[in-house]
């Protein structure tokens, strides 16, 4: 059974066996060493990989690895409730306000990369490739209860009703995927089908012909044999999809490939050496399974420079001036 597959049938499990050793029966052996993590549902199975590895290797180590999501998970790292915090966005400027009130400075240190994919049900056989004017004339907020069926977005799709499903509102992938393809935060229309389970959004494609919606690449290709996925239109008139994935590596999958982060707490690698050694074991082999759960590993030149950003504890982010498509060594 491959390591993704063996995540996803264990990972609620896995999640709540780590999490009660934390709090209860782990807590009676004197020299357990306690590191918490939350975040991004999106990124969570590299996490829990590396936990799981981390025990093999450090038996008296408890790692704690949940998923309440981008906004959920800063929101417990800003009030100092974890250490370190998963995210499929950067960090915004009123979270890290909330943080300064605390006194938490932070570590952000990217993991690897994704590819948001454009989903269409298996019989959709009209929507292939999409301009970026067509997605956000199908997203954006002013088109909420106006942009009702597939030929309002293009006239030679079918008059048919358009149902449209993506992450809730509260998580990094909605964040990204509305800033980049409506050129504002929070433009997004609200009369879709919201969910925080990414595989709820892919049973719901899948099981209506004329939906759409988007998801992390890794839902696509465990899923690929029920959906389409819909290309988009580079700014060179080129029709890209994220799959194979070197075209996120190389950002010819334009705009919507996208850096996964942890952020790390420097009061939590001040008062807890834990917390450092795990990190850098993460840092030294996340990569191991970054393809292998469905997303795309750093290029080598990044890896070494966030080993180097880590180690020398540099806090704030660089990457609240990156735009879609720039290289990620760029901001490292």
């Amino acid at each position: 059974m491959s390591i993704y597959n063996r995540l996803k049938n264990s990972l609620a499990l896995t999640s709540l066996i780590l999490t009660t050793c934390t709090i209860t029966a782990c807590s009676n052996q004197g020299n357990q060493s306690q590191v918490s993590i939350d975040g991004a549902a999106v990124g969570f199975p590299i996490s829990l990989a590396v936990a799981e590895e981390y025990h093999r290797v450090e038996p008296n180590a408890v790692v704690s690895v949940a998923s309440s999501g981008t906004g959920g998970g800063i929101s417990k790292f800003c009030a100092g409730e974890i250490d370190i915090v998963g995210a499929s966005r950067t960090i915004k400027d009123e979270e890290i306000a909330k943080c300064k009130k605390k006194d938490i400075e932070f570590v952000e240190l990217p993991i690897a990369l994704d590819g948001i994919a454009v989903i269409v049900n298996r019989q959709n056989d009209f929507a292939k490739c999409l301009t970026i004017d067509e997605f956000n004339k199908m997203w954006r907020s002013k088109s909420d209860g106006k942009i009702l069926t597939w030929n309002q977005i293009n006239p030679k799709f079918p008059n048919e009703k358009l149902k449209l499903y993506a992450p809730a509102s509260d998580t990094g992938t909605f964040d990204y995927f509305t800033q980049a393809i409506t050129g504002k935060a929070k433009n997004s229309r609200t009369d879709y089908n919201p969910s925080h389970n990414q595989n709820n959004l892919v049973t719901g494609v899948a099981g209506d012909k004329y939906s759409l919606g988007y998801v992390g690449i890794s839902y696509y290709i465990q899923n690929q044999d029920k959906l389409n996925l819909v290309a988009v239109q580079s700014p060179t008139g080129k029709c890209e999809k994220p799959v194979p994935v070197d075209n996120v590596v190389k950002n010819i999958y334009t705009p919507l490939s996208r850096p996964l982060f942890i952020y790390v707490s420097k009061k939590s690698l001040d008062k807890n050496p834990s917390v450092k050694e795990f990190v850098n074991f993460y840092l030294s082999n996340s990569w191991k399974w970054v393809d292998s759960v469905g997303y795309v590993a750093l290029p080598d030149e990044a890896y070494v420079k966030v080993k180097q950003k880590f180690a020398e504890g540099k806090t704030g982010t660089q990457f609240k001036k990156a735009k879609p498509g720039q290289p990620i060594v760029n901001f490292i």
